[in-house]
């Protein structure tokens, strides 16, 4: 099957979006008024009632594959918003909410669902979201230009010949027996190029806040704080490129002769944020010596998959926080932070874009 189950996660998306203009709005409601001289005395005048908010009040679409992804999403929401009547055939999970001045809905596929919905259906339909982000997480790409580190974030941003995400198993072979790739996510719109540079200035003036979104989702969740916490330097090891994983579901009987020295070693556990090309495919990247090859033909910073289900369908800024290195060491354990760190700095991105500027935008999929 070409498209992989979290290419789906965003076919179901476009599917929830497109059904948009058949579920009828909410009814305002209306105060109660008073007939007679004889009724209750009055009360207490009640607080005004939250605004009555459709599908289409939602102008921001967040993205995910895994639960852990959606969860560390929701975490960062400042409210959430009433769920809304959902109609037959409609099998997503969804949450509504709010951040900073933007309405968002953030989708994910349900456990266990292998939905036949193709992304090319964003295509035949006018969806009301108008910017999209994909956050999660993603394996990382060390060099000794780019000082990755588990649980730090790449974002897709243009650079050289690609616009951000190239699909790296999707191309042709040429004279000579040359593999060129050419599969590319579409051109972003110039609201989240523009919040890109308004964000690194900020960072560069003022310091990012991720580390405080982190602190705050862990006091506000005890059992977050020990799930999404950072899981310490002691666990983040790079292999050898050529040296595969021994056994076991842990690097524990890996060969510690085989860690590539880092240095200098960070001091400050905070996750950096890098960006530059991500590289989304049809299967998982789990080979170092392949990782390498093709980082340094197309000068990606990492690997992901769920991007390549939204090839010139819906347009989107890639968030994926750093999980394993994309070898054959990689394991489920920095998942749960990696996905916190991504949803922080989509937090933080959204509190630099314009409002008016993205309800002045078409629909993302057009």
């Amino acid at each position: 099957m070409y498209w992989q189950r979290v290419a789906r996660a965003a076919g179901q998306l476009c599917w929830l979006l497109k059904m948009v203009r058949r579920w009828p709005s909410s009814p305002s409601s209306s105060p109660t008024s008073r007939t007679s001289d004889h009724s209750s005395p009055p009360t207490l005048k009640q607080p005004s009632m939250a605004p009555t908010r459709t599908y289409k009040d939602h102008a921001v679409g967040v993205i995910c594959a895994l639960a852990i992804e959606k969860a560390a999403v929701e975490a960062m929401l400042d409210e959430r918003h009433p769920p809304l009547k959902t109609i037959q055939g409609d099998e997503n999970s969804y949450t509504l909410g709010g951040i900073g001045k933007h309405n968002v809905v953030v989708a994910c596929l349900p456990a266990g669902v292998m939905g036949n919905n193709s992304v090319t259906e964003c295509r035949e339909s006018i969806f009301p979201i108008k910017i999209g982000l994909m956050v999660g997480v993603g394996g990382g790409v060390w060099s000794r230009k780019v000082d990755m580190r588990l649980g730090d974030v790449v974002v897709s941003q243009p650079d050289g010949t690609h616009g951000g995400v190239v699909q790296w198993d999707f191309g042709k072979m040429e004279k000579g027996g040359v593999f060129k790739r050419t599969g590319s996510l579409n051109k972003l719109p110039r609201v989240l190029l523009n919040a890109l540079q308004d964000i690194k200035i900020r960072h560069m003036t003022e310091g990012d806040k991720l580390a405080e979104y982190l602190s705050t989702m862990a006091t506000n969740s005890s059992r977050m704080a020990q799930t999404f916490g950072y899981q310490g330097a002691e666990y983040d090891q790079l292999f050898e490129a050529t040296y595969d994983h021994e056994r076991g579901d842990t690097c524990d009987g890996c060969d510690q002769d085989r860690v590539i020295k880092r240095l200098p070693a960070r001091t400050d556990p905070a996750p950096r944020i890098h960006y530059g090309n991500i590289a989304s495919g049809n299967e998982v990247m789990k080979h170092g010596v392949t990782r390498d090859r093709i980082a340094n033909e197309e000068g990606v910073l990492c690997f992901e998959m769920e991007a390549a289900g939204l090839m010139d369908s819906f347009p989107c800024l890639v968030i994926r926080g750093i999980c394993d290195y994309a070898d054959f060491h990689k394991n489920k354990r920095w998942q749960p932070y990696a996905a916190a760190t991504a949803a922080a700095f989509a937090k933080e991105l959204l509190d630099v874009i314009n409002k008016q500027e993205v309800d002045e935008l078409g629909p993302a999929s057009e």
